[in-house]
């Protein structure tokens, strides 16, 4: 646990007991802080209240005795409408955090030369896999790391800070919207499209809050394959800070252009990573960085060179995943892991459930689970990386379903739909060969049967570009079926990390 300091003997109100909320008061609790807890489900107050915490009706308290309000990253801060917690903190002139600032007041408030160094990743898509490659490949050059956040362990749960740590955090838009004094030494945004606009007013409240990442950060690693994340990227130039554009286009923004290179464009205090005429699976060189973040340089640039052909790495298929290589090599060689060791890693990593996992192989047909695609975009990736695919899709669809996956249509040899969305997608897909199979079982069964009837060595491609909500409890839970029922027609399982 991380105990965060500053609030002794004060008291702290906390709202939404999840995950991320006990864990807060847990930490706040240990720093000398007062913290009172509620929650709308009855079942988590009486959790909280056997750990002994106090718990407290916040509709009724006096807001004017707490310091601050810390607010689960579920509970809306702005959009739709501010949630009632929000309205009374701000009524009574009291700050409204979340766990992430939490974590980087508990930072600041050490010595200087007792900090741990930190990279913080975020972005639509990608951020969970970038977020545990940059976390493997720290391990395997010998480093302390943690890794944590919006992915597996509550940052606040993870170890206490040792000078020698690195905390790897993957942080959600939500996160950010909470946060002031974050200052990563390496903060990361992986790509930007369309996602819970509910939450933040549209698409600009999104990427603002995607951006502020990069508000108090030592180095800007920013993706740059869409129109969003070059215009974070340009407004970072325009505020003077230096960092590095990662493209895998020959010209950033065409990011169905499977290149990627070396070649260095300067352009004020940035370097740029866009393609010559190297193989689609090379990862970019970066040079000029030190071991210590405060040492960077202001310029980031590349050697010139290509540093590693991915085609051999163990679990990093496609263009999206050269993307996330780029962005864990340029982290690792910021922290002074040497080239050979940030190589090595890359080409070890064993991957992620559940994002582009190879579940089983049955004669010639290779089953593919990629149940994190809950959107379009994500779905894009893996739909990419294969030339042909039997592509089981569908769920509870977000705003544009399919369409914008319609030049990906002729990689697809037939599709089978699931869900409250195949009929939608079936309606899009027009002549692409499909059929509605409606539930995972089926599904597998028939895109099985149709895969190993061609002969050839085939892939089975779970990508459902829709949420899982209709049908499952979460995305993990519709991979889960996915690997069973793949399992169920006796296909031999793959080696799961």
């Amino acid at each position: 646990m991380i105990p965060v300091p500053g609030f002794e003997g004060r008291r702290i109100a906390v709202f939404g007991l999840g995950r991320s909320g006990l864990t807060a008061a847990r930490a706040l609790k240990a720093g000398g802080a007062l913290p009172v807890l509620w929650d709308d489900s009855v079942s988590s107050r009486m959790q909280a209240g056997a750990e002994g915490f106090a718990v407290e009706d916040l509709t009724t308290a006096d807001w004017s005795g707490f310091a601050a309000l810390v607010l689960s990253p579920g509970a809306p801060l702005t959009h739709p409408k501010p949630h009632w917690t929000v309205e009374k903190a701000e009524a009574a002139g009291v700050e409204v955090i979340g766990d992430i600032e939490l974590f980087a007041r508990a930072l600041a408030a050490l010595p200087e030369g007792e900090r741990p160094r930190v990279v913080a990743i975020t972005g639509t898509n990608g951020k969970s896999t970038t977020t545990a490659l940059i976390g493997w490949v720290l391990k395997q050059a010998g480093l302390t790391v943690h890794v944590g956040g919006n992915i597996g362990i509550g940052v606040l749960a993870l170890p206490a800070p040792t000078k020698d740590a690195v905390y790897v955090i993957e942080v959600s838009s939500y996160q950010m919207d909470l946060t002031t004094s974050f200052a990563p030494d390496v903060a990361i945004l992986t790509n930007v499209s369309p996602d819970h606009l509910d939450r933040h007013g549209g698409m600009e409240g999104y990427v603002a809050a995607k951006a502020r990442i990069f508000a108090h950060a030592a180095l800007s690693l920013v993706g740059v394959d869409e129109d969003w994340g070059r215009g974070v990227a340009d407004e970072l130039t325009t505020r003077g800070l230096s960092g590095v554009r990662i493209s895998t286009s020959a010209h950033p923004g065409e990011s169905r252009d499977p290149a990627l290179s070396s070649e260095a464009h300067q352009d004020g205090g940035w370097s740029e990573a866009g393609p010559t005429d190297l193989p689609k699976n090379w990862v970019p060189a970066f040079a000029g960085m030190s071991g210590e973040m405060g040492a960077v340089p202001g310029k980031l640039t590349f050697a010139g060179r290509a540093i590693a052909d991915l085609s051999t790495a163990r679990s990093l298929p496609g263009r999206h995943n050269a993307q996330n290589a780029a962005f864990a090599y340029a982290a690792a060689r910021a922290l002074g892991v040497s080239h050979e060791q940030a190589v090595e890693g890359l080409m070890t990593f064993p991957g992620l459930a559940h994002r582009m996992e190879t579940v089983g192989t049955l004669g010639k047909v290779r089953f593919v689970n990629d149940s994190k695609a809950t959107n379009a975009d994500a779905a894009r990736q893996a739909l990419a990386s294969y030339e042909r695919s039997f592509w089981i899709a569908g769920g509870r669809a977000k705003a544009g379903g399919i369409d914008d996956l319609e030049d990906l249509f002729p990689r697809v040899v037939e599709a089978f739909l699931i869900g409250e969305a195949a009929g939608p997608f079936a309606a899009r897909l027009g002549e692409t060969p499909h059929r509605i199979s409606g539930d995972m079982a089926t599904a597998v069964q028939h895109a099985y049967e149709a895969a190993a009837a061609t002969g050839r060595d085939e892939v089975v491609l779970l990508s459902p570009a829709a949420a899982s909500f209709d049908q499952y409890p979460d995305f993990e839970a519709r991979g889960e079926a996915f690997r069973a029922a793949v399992l169920a027609l006796g296909a031999l399982p793959a080696n799961v990390p």
